[in-house]
């Protein structure tokens, strides 16, 4: 009887080197378990206390049990995207595109309005927000669009192309209006283009056009009002102006929970604005303030440390793929997931604009972090096929 072939599989002893389950980028994984692990104590430390002091006390767990459900719910589709190749799921970017868009149009006329904004579908105890999922079926269409081009830098007419696949979801977001999740496509645009070989001067058609899109919104009063006192308040944080106080007390607070913390923190739970509820929504907006103010300076250090495995193995994987798709998917979640740290941590020091941009995996809720882990599935779905 002949021998099996060299690499073959012989009663699942061996496997080919290049089998996809052999690749798993396992430093990625456990980059991500360590943020996820920092991440549902914060929840529950910026949580517990205004659970249990509302009219009607809830489980000061809630938050966090939540929390929990949805990153087992996130690492179940992380492990969906895994085990399909990437080249098959840009096939599949067009129909995944048109339904998100469809959603996004959906959520404009059905979705209840909160807090001035109409930005997801109320399911009972959780929401599902359009935005977020949008980010994933664009990276990959806008991935395989680009991918097609086979010149060094791509051709105008293309860069135009790609800026329409950005640009009709971006619209329909600052139409909602959320100009914070606005801010992440045109990242993600600058992000992949860049890599494709877009010239500077397209990028900064990018910024222009990004820019006259905002000021149109507010002139034509689709901005509301609160968002544009979340500017005015960012830009002038010494104003005694009634109006912005609060915004601008938010801020302060923010920025004194780093100064509390110091170099080693007060101790779990002991944060004096923490755990007394100083720092408005800090569950989903500020969870950086809390890790400062509990863990100090050291805690935060951690946690940027972790971020910094995660996008130094994006980046390493956008080097390994075997094609430009696999880079571009990469390019596309390295620039996302890097702005989202930036301007979350930027707005609780108080130099980026609060825009309630969540910090990945860390900050409270499900939408963000199934998003995120679909797009770590991807980055990962690029590397286990690098060898093909």
């Amino acid at each position: 009887m002949p021998a099996p072939p060299r690499g073959s599989s012989l009663g699942s002893l061996r496997t080919s080197p290049g089998d996809p389950e052999r690749n798993i980028d396992w430093v990625l994984m456990l980059g991500i378990l360590g943020i996820v692990v920092v991440g549902l104590p914060t929840v529950y430390s910026t949580s517990y206390r205004f659970l249990q002091t509302r009219p009607r006390p809830l489980d000061p767990f809630l938050y966090t049990q939540r929390q929990v459900v949805f990153l087992i719910v996130g690492a179940a589709v992380m492990a969906g995207v895994m085990a399909f190749d990437y080249q098959w799921w840009r096939e599949r970017a067009g129909l995944l595109y048109g339904g998100m868009v469809f959603g996004l149009v959906l959520v404009l006329g059905l979705a209840k309005t909160s807090g001035g904004a109409r930005l997801s579908f109320d399911l009972g105890p959780i929401s599902i927000q359009p935005a977020e999922f949008g980010k994933v079926a664009t990276l990959l269409f806008l991935a395989g669009y680009l991918s097609d081009e086979r010149s060094e830098r791509i051709s105008y007419s293309r860069f135009l192309g790609g800026l329409l696949i950005v640009g009709v979801p971006m619209a329909l977001i600052v139409i909602q209006p959320d100009l914070g999740s606005a801010s992440v496509y045109v990242a993600l645009a600058m992000g992949v283009l860049l890599v494709a070989g877009a010239q500077y001067r397209h990028i900064f058609l990018i910024t222009a056009l990004s820019a006259a899109t905002v000021a149109a919104a507010v002139l034509t009063g689709l901005v509301e009002r609160y968002q544009l006192r979340r500017l005015v308040a960012f830009v002038n944080q010494s104003s005694t102006d009634k109006e912005l106080q609060d915004l601008i007390q938010q801020v302060k607070q923010a920025k004194r929970a780093f100064g509390n913390g110091g170099v080693f923190g007060r101790g779990w739970l002991q944060g004096p604005l923490t755990n007394n509820r100083s720092i408005p929504v800090q569950w989903a907006d500020f969870p950086t303030t809390a890790l400062a103010e509990q863990f100090g300076m050291i805690g935060v250090g951690v946690l940027l440390a972790l971020y910094a495995i995660v996008l130094t193995r994006i980046w390493r994987t956008a080097h390994l793929s075997r094609d430009m798709l696999g880079t571009y998917i990469c390019a596309g979640v390295f620039s996302m997931l890097l702005w989202h740290i930036f301007e979350n941590i930027g707005m609780s020091l108080g130099i980026m604009p609060v825009t309630g941009i969540p910090l990945p995996l860390v900050s409270y809720g499900g939408s963000s972090a199934v998003a995120f882990l679909m797009m770590f599935g991807l980055v990962q779905s690029v590397h286990m096929r690098r060898f093909r």
